[in-house]
């Protein structure tokens, strides 16, 4: 039998979920997906549990989808089934959920951080929307990302791929706080202690009117966007960019720009 990549842990009335797959760079693997689905249908049903707060072991707090079953993958598994409902579920939770970031977030990891509440990151962390640059689409994160983040800098980090900081994903609306690693622990503490002073009937209204309609029509979009993510992975081009990448080498599209054009593109 797998060993456990979820871990759920109860105290105080803190539900803390853990993502323990540093080996993979806590991946969003098929196991991952399924291990955290039930964690998170646990808390939100959990009499004693008031907050939940997301969070890793090792590194990295999320790499991603796990392109390893991605690759070759047929138009009905794609490597992201499962996960529009882990997206909702942290979304529409009645109980206010907490990320916690001691390191960095890629791809479905970002959109893991969006859909939370409240989002805190060591300044040691940064984020990235690396699809395009393996020839897919960030789709299903749009729907929790896009939200969050000022419409300039969405378009900015949507299509260049760039990785950028804590700090940045501050100003940009993705996190709330970043603060120097020593000092995370502390500060998530201070958010659930504020957290957990609210009336839990309240606090799942006051979510409900933060959301709006956009909360009652989440699963219709996601449904739409995993359309959008399974074509792409099962394209030609997102075949050849997930081959690309674990055989770490540039995909067949991927230009370099020319002298003239880099120093026109850093002197503007």
């Amino acid at each position: 039998m797998a060993d456990e990549l979820v871990h759920y842990d109860l105290d105080g009335g803190v539900a803390t979920i853990t993502l323990d797959s540093p080996h993979n760079r806590n991946a969003l693997s098929a196991q991952l997906r399924r291990e955290l689905t039930d964690a998170l249908a646990k808390a939100v049903d959990d009499e004693h549990a008031r907050v939940i707060v997301l969070t890793h072991t090792g590194t990295v707090f999320c790499a991603g989808m796990d392109l390893k079953e991605a690759k070759g993958a047929d138009s009905e598994e794609q490597g992201v089934n499962g996960f529009p409902a882990i997206l909702e579920r942290l979304w529409t939770s009645p109980k206010p959920v907490v990320a916690k970031l001691a390191g960095p977030a890629r791809a479905g990891g970002v959109g893991m951080v969006a859909a939370a509440d409240i989002a805190v990151a060591s300044t040691a962390a940064t984020f990235a929307f690396t699809e395009v640059r393996i020839g897919v689409v960030p789709a299903l994160i749009s729907v929790t990302v896009l939200p969050r983040l000022a419409p300039r800098a969405a378009h900015e980090l949507f299509l260049t791929g760039d990785t950028f900081d804590a700090t940045r994903a501050v100003e940009v609306g993705l996190l709330n706080a970043a603060v120097a690693p020593d000092e995370l622990d502390a500060k998530v503490a201070a958010y659930v202690d504020s957290l957990v002073r609210g009336g839990p009937a309240a606090l799942a209204a006051t979510k409900d009117l933060l959301q709006g309609e956009r909360g009652r029509t989440m699963g219709d979009e996601l449904q739409k966007m995993q359309a959008v993510s399974a074509h792409y992975f099962a394209s030609d081009e997102g075949q050849e960019g997930i081959a690309a990448f674990g055989e770490k080498r540039p995909p067949r599209w991927a230009g370099v720009p020319t002298q003239s054009a880099a120093h026109s593109r850093h002197g503007a």
